[in-house]
């Protein structure tokens, strides 16, 4: 499969997958200014992109969901509440709110469906666990949700950070030394701060001519 250009250029800086797939929206979550997935193939596409699904399981969920439209758009909404749900999630745990019950409950319904296909496959020096092969339609949340709350009941927890950009609201593990990053890509929202911190430190200084 060729990812949609869009995909293809979403950057992956969450550090979990199931924080870049809270990330793939840009302007916060209520309503997103941009949102990555369009369609159900872009659901699909992202998973791809990020990991969440072999090259092989592609085609056949894209064919699925051109034989079952409407089962395939009722994902793709599951998929956004889930975002969501994530999102409301992690932000409490940056901020240190109780975590919305509502949620938790959509996060919790996520993962029981998951474990409910998980299974046990030989791995080097034991087992690990994955995904029987086959096309249902929600095969791309399954690993998303064993990724939220692997890190919701880890230590990593207390290392989410939320963007300090203006309207970005990404989600990211902070891995530096001393827990000080501040911005998802210091490339992209970084750099736009320090931008607009120079130039407001130079309007300030600015004396205006009197008349």
């Amino acid at each position: 499969m060729s990812e949609s250009p869009a995909i293809a250029g979403l950057n992956l800086l969450g550090g979990r997958l199931c924080l870049d797939f809270v990330n793939t929206t840009e302007g916060g979550h209520d309503p997103p200014t941009r949102d990555w997935w369009t369609s159900y193939a872009d659901l699909v596409a992202w998973g791809h992109h990020a990991g969440a699904l072999d090259a092989a399981e592609v085609a056949p969920l894209l064919a699925a969901a051109t034989q079952q439209p409407a089962a395939a758009a009722a994902v793709l909404a599951a998929a956004r509440r889930l975002r969501t749900a994530l999102y409301g999630l992690f932000q409490a745990a940056v901020t240190g709110d109780s975590p919305p019950l509502a949620a938790l409950t959509t996060l919790n319904a996520a993962l029981a469906a998951a474990e409910s296909h998980a299974c046990l496959v030989p791995a080097a020096g034991g087992f690990a666990w994955d995904w029987p092969p086959g096309a249902q339609l929600d095969r791309v949340l399954w690993p998303v949700a064993r990724s939220a709350a692997d890190l919701l009941t880890t230590p990593d927890l207390a290392r989410v950070r939320e963007c300090a950009g203006d309207s970005c609201a990404w989600l990211f593990v902070d891995t530096s030394r001393n827990g000080s990053r501040r911005w998802c890509d210091m490339q992209d929202c970084g750099n736009r701060a320090k931008a607009r911190r120079h130039y407001q430190r130079h309007a300030g200084s600015r004396i205006m001519p009197k008349d």
